[in-house]
């Protein structure tokens, strides 16, 4: 389980925006699959199965977040959270990757990130979000469009 923290907690950014939320998220996530780990039938990833659960925590953090006001989020912007073991140059452009996924919508972000980033297959992603495999597919070729027409924008802006 503890593997799955930088990964858990970068799904978690797809899906909140916001880097306590995600934290927090993160946090009842494995609280939630510590005292229901009995309920894992043992077929498929068990990470897949945490991100699946972390996926529906946060669909029910939403729908409660719609009763009150003011969540207090902070914008996708500000957030600059990504931790990884590189040289300097693979940690800015990931830094710099990173948050260009953190502009795409949330659908968009959360397939790229499970499916190009994570590594988890086309069916593995629909069944952590909950949708059709096809969704995926298109999801995903929208989510590479835009960030190639990012880059782009960016090398133009450079030049």
């Amino acid at each position: 389980m503890v593997n799955l923290l930088p990964k858990l907690r970068r799904f978690a950014m797809t899906l909140t925006r916001n880097g306590s939320d995600a934290d927090d998220l993160v946090q009842e996530a494995c609280e939630r699959a510590i005292t229901r780990s009995h309920l894992w039938n043992g077929e498929g990833r068990l990470e897949s199965w945490v991100y699946a659960m972390t996926r529906n925590l946060w669909v029910d953090e939403i729908r409660k977040r719609k009763v009150r006001t003011g969540s207090g989020t902070v914008d996708v912007a500000e957030q600059d959270n990504l931790h990884i073991e590189a040289s300097a140059d693979k940690a800015v452009y990931a830094k710099q990757l990173h948050k260009l996924i953190m502009t795409m919508p949330e659908g968009l972000s959360s397939v790229f990130l499970l499916v190009n980033v994570e590594g988890h297959s086309y069916r593995e992603a629909a069944d952590i979000l909950g949708i059709p495999i096809g969704t995926v597919m298109s999801r995903l070729s929208a989510a590479r469009i835009r960030l190639a027409t990012m880059i782009s924008e960016q090398t133009e802006r450079r030049a």
